[in-house]
């Protein structure tokens, strides 16, 4: 099935340093293709892939569950900690929760972590009848391009399959339970204004990790897809900042690799 034009994996292999980036539920590479390209013009080696199930069509995903996303970016981890002395993870949304999962389970292995408007909990009264609602109905309508940024857009589904929201019930829980595993540095940001996940997700995450080193920031011009909106070049500067604060060596190489745009299919599981 072909890639949704935009929602290609991204790669760049740069220097010492590499970044990890975890794309949102039912969204895909798009929405952090900006941010990627920052952190890669800046010496960085940078890994975006596209997750099972995604940017390709709805019904791709109906057959995909967490154990798919998660295993895809804890492949990518392990890929760059081979290449690189010092690894950092960053994620919107459901990718705030798969990177605060692989915080969790790797440890000294992950240098720092960014989390974005990062999931905690699938909200609503509807959530509580997913393990049935499932089997009977499908879909439900989609949750892509929450921006306040006038002409922005994010590339993704607009009907979510309830399979896989489903399977992100059951991660969500299982990471808020392991969220006191987490003890990297960590820079969360998130927005006041988010129509997806809501404050609360944050405020939640921050309570329970065991992380020393934190720092929050609000972005009070953005919706949930802050790195498409009127916030982005903050994030991309904070977090570029918080990665050369911890790993001084990053950004020496800038200009120095190349950039892969790589296209393909998502791979189901």
């Amino acid at each position: 099935m072909p890639v949704l034009p935009g929602a290609e994996p991204f790669r760049h292999e740069g220097g010492e340093v590499g970044v990890l980036l975890c794309h949102g539920f039912t969204g895909s590479p798009q929405s952090l293709r900006p941010w990627a390209e920052y952190l890669a013009e800046r010496g960085l080696t940078v890994a975006l892939p596209l997750l099972p199930g995604h940017g390709t069509r709805w019904e791709d995903m109906q057959a995909t569950g967490w154990q798919d996303w998660y295993a895809e970016v804890d492949r990518e981890l392990r890929s760059l900690r081979e290449r690189c002395s010092s690894v950092f993870v960053l994620g919107l949304s459901m990718g705030g929760a798969l990177t605060l999962r692989l915080a969790a389970k790797h440890g000294d292995a992950i240098s720092g972590i960014v989390v974005v408007n990062p999931a905690n909990k699938v909200h609503g009264l509807s959530a509580h009848a997913l393990p049935v609602l499932r089997h009977l109905v499908p879909t439900t309508k989609g949750l892509t391009s929450d921006i306040a940024k006038e002409g922005s857009f994010e590339v993704g589904y607009d009907k979510v399959p309830l399979h896989a929201a489903h399977s992100l019930r059951n991660f969500l829980r299982l990471v808020d339970g392991e969220l006191p595993q987490v003890t990297q540095p960590m820079l969360l940001l998130h927005s006041p204004q988010d129509h997806v996940v809501p404050p609360a997700d944050s405020a939640r995450v921050l309570s329970r990790v065991s992380s020393t080193d934190v720092t929050e920031i609000l972005l009070e011009q953005s919706y949930h897809v802050a790195t498409l909106d009127h916030d982005a070049d903050r994030i991309f500067e904070e977090s570029f900042t918080f990665v050369s604060r911890l790993a001084p060596g990053a950004g020496k190489e800038a200009g120095a690799g190349q950039t892969s745009r790589q296209e393909g299919t998502a791979t189901g599981g």
